[in-house]
């Protein structure tokens, strides 16, 4: 048998499909193992690089391969469509990522710590909870409003709306399902609330933490977010890079020696890019109190661009500033604000 030195993992739920290849890219061979025979079998193989895509499970799975000493890579979906040849199965899914894998140029995903991994998960189960607390906030003051009470969306209101039910000639049926709901509106702020405790813990165990949190218009939410999708900074050769791969610079559609920039990318965390957004929107609502360059930069973008095009422009800053921070080690530092583009 051929000395296997790349083996490609088509990830499943229960399933793997293995395609391994030679260093001349010839099939060695293919296999199909049960999640239980996984690990068994890579502990008992001579160290390989190891690729899949990088998706649910795939950055636990790099992390074992990697204590094992093999060479765990991840690589986006999107680069491994491509190579998938005719028709489509699991094994010719894992080949294609072979072949996506040996290209010289290909972009690889960093995998995770398990650390970043938590704030991850502290991240889904909060935007979740929050997605759910708006949905009740509408159900009650939608339900509400089919019998002509109009009840403002504000915290302050919700927290009093038993009071505001009791001096309203409601259904007795109504007035106990908009109690449930509002029982359940306070469960889950209750639950927000701790998941962002949780949160502000779990960020004082990382040391980017801080610098990041020194940047303008980065608060606790953002600055775990960042220190959990960033991954290791290393992977990115420059801020720009760091702040395409969140989608905060033009799509180009270019050709024939015309250069043609679109909208934003969008790719990446969305929910990233949105909280980079509404911090530079604060910073823009604030920004005749700034003194310092930054300040002065977003005050002359604002005489020249929309707002939202502004907003979009400061969270590349921002972008840019958090890897700046990150790769030399330092705290946000004003005066010393390199604002070229």
């Amino acid at each position: 048998m051929n000395e296997i030195t790349l083996i490609g993992i088509d990830l499943g739920k229960h399933v793997f499909h293995l395609h391994a290849q030679d260093a001349k890219g010839r099939e060695v061979f293919r296999r199909k193992l049960s999640r239980t025979q996984l690990l068994p079998f890579f502990s008992n193989l001579k160290a390989v690089t190891v690729v899949m895509e990088a998706c649910a499970g795939a950055r636990w799975l790099a992390r074992k391969l990697n204590a094992m000493g093999h060479q765990a890579k991840l690589i986006s979906a999107q680069y491994v469509r491509p190579f998938v040849k005719s028709n489509k199965n699991d094994y010719i899914d894992a080949e294609a990522i072979c072949e996506a894998a040996s290209r010289p140029a290909m972009r690889f995903v960093e995998p995770r710590t398990e650390a970043q991994q938590l704030l991850v998960a502290l991240h889904r189960a909060r935007e979740g909870l929050v997605t759910e607390r708006t949905a009740t906030i509408n159900r009650i003051h939608g339900i509400l409003l089919e019998f002509g009470i109009v009840v403002p969306l504000s915290k302050a209101t919700l927290r009093r709306l038993p009071d505001v039910l009791a001096v309203h000639d409601l259904p007795p049926r109504l007035i106990l399902l908009m109690h449930r709901l509002h029982a359940h509106y306070r469960y889950l702020d209750e639950q927000i609330d701790d998941v962002e405790r949780d949160l502000t813990l779990q960020l004082r165990e990382d040391e980017n933490a801080a610098r990041l949190l020194s940047i303008p218009g980065i608060g606790t939410i953002t600055a775990s977010l960042l220190a959990s999708e960033i991954g290791s900074i290393a992977q990115y050769a420059g801020g720009r890079n760091f702040a395409a791969a969140i989608g905060l610079v033009p799509r180009q559609r270019s050709t024939g020696g015309r250069s043609t920039l679109c909208g934003i990318s969008k790719r990446g965390d969305k929910h990233l890019r949105h909280l980079l957004v509404q911090g530079a929107r604060a910073i823009i609502q604030r920004v005749e109190k700034r003194t310092d360059r930054l300040g002065e930069w977003i005050r002359s973008m604002l005489t020249r661009r929309h707002s939202n095009i502004v907003a979009c422009a400061v969270a590349n800053k921002l972008a840019r500033i958090a890897w700046a921070l990150l790769t030399r080690h330092t705290a946000y530092d004003a005066a010393r604000l390199e604002l070229a583009n």
